[in-house]
């Protein structure tokens, strides 16, 4: 008996049997291949060790040519601020004043203030002059040896101590060292000059205004004496007489700043702050001395003009005797103080560090050359290798768009040259 065939055991004809590829997948041209570069190195190797090796080469030669440079260095404390000076006696008769007024130069420290002057002409001329610099470096312009001067010499303050470094570098070694040290003695040279010179202003302007101030004092005591001789009863109470003396007191500071304020406005505008500040205390001043010359009651010390009569007038008479007293008092110690400062002739700068002369180059640093020069030529190489083998494997679509911008760049030149012709 034939059984039936079970078709569930045939096979699908529509089912297809699973293949398996071998195939790599494509690479993915936005994934860096690394062996691509160093393919490019490897083939360009002897370009790349021949250039390095010659850079070597002549980077020590080079260096080895230049000239050793010898820096000297020299350090200094900055002079303090001349305490006999104009502005500084009335700061210091102004009290709380006198803080506000002690940066009338800017905002800067003593030692930026002497960094300035050391770097100006006035001391380059004389260094110039003394060293014959324009002969010794063949210059036939004096500005462009400001400019060698500056280039070779480095002042600066420290910004914790304030002490001022100068150091020269030169070929020589005995002229960096001189020259170091010549900085420090003209700068002492012209700080005396200065000094000198301010302190001579001062002392002018000091015997002008004592002469003035003792001819208003002698007025001012002859007004008080022939009025007690006319009116011998009047007496005047303690309280009347604190009265008189606290008005003496700040009429006296009064004059002290309007002083001070009249030697800022030579210097500065009214929009400086220093000015505006001075304008707001003596604006305060002259409110207290209002107050104090006025009507109002309540005060345990009775105001000028709570009292009546002869009294009144007696009390004008001894506070205007008080101020011209109080005025020509400090005027006569400032103006000592001013000749005291003329006749200064010698400067507070004290010399920490005198320059040496060096026994050791400070440049150049031939190793560091070498070095630098070596390395910056090999990565050169490679960088130059990589875009010339870039420039082989170019496709001609892309040589042509580089064939256009070349052909472009010749016109981009020529629009710009006239454009420039014609901005001169």
């Amino acid at each position: 008996m034939q059984q039936p065939e079970d078709k569930s055991l045939e096979p699908d004809s529509n089912l297809k049997p699973e293949v398996k590829s071998n195939s790599a997948p494509a690479p993915n041209p936005d994934v860096i291949n690394l062996l691509d570069y160093l393919e490019v190195i490897a083939k360009n190797w002897r370009m790349i060790v021949r250039t390095t090796i010659i850079a070597a080469v002549l980077s020590v030669v080079i260096s080895l040519c230049l000239p050793n440079i010898y820096t000297s260095t020299t350090r200094i404390l900055p002079p303090q601020q001349d305490s006999f000076g104009l502005m500084g006696m009335l700061m210091g008769s102004a009290g709380d004043m006198g803080g506000m007024a002690a940066d009338l130069l800017g905002k800067g420290t003593p030692a930026d203030l002497y960094v300035g002057i050391l770097s100006s002409e006035a001391i380059s001329d004389t260094i110039i002059d003394r060293f014959k610099l324009m002969e010794l470096y063949k210059q036939k312009y004096r500005i462009v040896t400001y400019k060698l001067l500056e280039n070779k010499v480095d002042i600066a303050a420290g910004k914790k101590d304030g002490i001022i470094s100068i150091s020269f570098m030169d070929k020589d070694p005995k002229l960096a060292t001189a020259i170091a040290n010549a900085y420090v003695e003209e700068l002492g040279k012209l700080v005396v000059k200065l000094n000198i010179a301010g302190a001579g202003q001062n002392r002018a302007y000091l015997e002008e205004r004592l002469t003035k101030a003792k001819v208003d004092l002698v007025k001012a005591e002859e007004a008080l004496k022939v009025f007690q001789s006319k009116n011998k009863s009047i007496d005047i109470t303690n309280q009347a007489k604190a009265s008189i003396e606290g008005i003496a007191a700040l009429m006296a500071q009064l004059a002290i700043q309007e002083a001070q304020l009249s030697a800022l406005l030579s210097q500065f505008t009214n929009a400086t702050q220093e000015v505006q500040n001075l304008k707001a205390s003596i604006r305060n001043l002259k409110g207290q001395i209002a107050r104090l010359e006025g009507t109002q009651k309540g005060s345990s010390i009775p105001t000028v003009g709570s009292v009546p009569g002869l009294e009144q007038e007696i009390i004008r008479l001894k506070r205007e005797f008080k101020i011209q007293e109080s005025l020509v008092e400090l005027l006569t110690k400032q103006n000592e103080m001013a000749k005291l400062s003329e006749a200064k002739d010698t400067t507070s700068i004290q010399v920490i560090q005198t320059a040496r002369e060096p026994d050791r180059k400070s440049s150049p640093k031939r190793g560091k050359i070498v070095l630098s020069a070596t390395f910056a030529t090999f990565f050169g190489a490679i960088l130059y290798a990589l875009i010339r083998e870039a420039a082989e494997r170019m496709s001609p679509e892309d040589r042509d768009r580089w064939s256009r911008i070349k052909e472009l760049l010749p016109d981009i030149t020529r629009v710009f040259c006239r454009g420039k012709c014609r901005h001169k």
